[in-house]
C-alpha cells in the first residue's frame, strides 16, 4: 500500500497560524529520527548506530517487538526511512519532504510505502483505510510536537550548539 498526505506547516494567508522557519523544520524532523520517543510514546527504546555522512541506522523496540531500520538525512529538504524485510515484516519507506508551495507557504509531505501490494477485498481496504488514519494522525502529532518545540526555542540553532 502507498500512501501520501500533506501537512500545512506555513500559510501566509492565516496571520493566526505561528510561522516556523525551515530550519527549525527541518530540526525538529531530524529530532524525530534521532530521538522518536519524544513523538512516538508507545516506543520503549531507540539506539543508533554506524553514523555516517548523512545516514544512521536505528534499533528500535516496541514490547517484544524489535525493527531495524536506515535514516537517510538530505539536509533541509528530506528525511526518508528505511525499513529492510525482517522476520514477519515487509520491506517500507517512509519519506517526509520539506516542500515550499509558493513563497512564505511551508508543507510537509509524508510518503508511505508499506511493502505490500493495494487491498482488493473489503476487509483488506478497511485495514488499510485504518493504517493510513493512524499514520496520518501520528503525523499530525509529529507537527504539534515540532511547534512546540519551536515555539519553546528548543530548535533555534544557537540552542543546539
Amino acid at each position: 500500500m502507498k500512501f501520501e498526505h500533506l501537512i500545512e506547516i506555513n500559510d501566509p494567508l492565516n496571520p493566526l497560524m505561528d510561522t516556523i522557519t525551515r530550519e527549525q523544520l527541518w530540526r525538529g524532523l531530524v529530532l524525530r529520527a534521532e530521538d522518536p520517543k519524544l513523538f512516538v510514546p508507545h516506543l520503549d527504546e531507540c539506539t543508533i548506530s554506524e553514523r555516517e555522512s548523512g545516514s544512521f541506522s536505528r534499533r528500535l523496540r516496541y514490547g517484544d517487538l524489535v525493527i531495524d531500520d536506515k535514516v537517510i538525512l538530505h539536509p533541509l529538504h528530506e528525511v526518508r526511512f528505511e525499513v529492510p524485510a525482517q522476520g514477519d515484516i515487509a520491506r517500507s519507506l517512509l519519506t517526509m519532504t520539506i516542500e515550499t508551495p509558493t513563497e512564505n507557504a511551508l508543507v510537509v509531505r509524508f510518503c508511505y510505502d508499506d511493502g505490500n501490494v493495494s487491498a482488493t477485498d473489503d476487509i483488506g481496504k478497511m485495514y488499510e483505510d485504518f493504517k493510513k488514519s493512524a499514520y496520518q494522525e501520528s503525523d499530525i502529532d509529529t507537527v504539534k510536537v515540532v511547534r512546540q518545540l519551536a515555539a519553546e526555542g528548543k530548535l533555534d540553532a544557537s540552542r543546539l550548539n
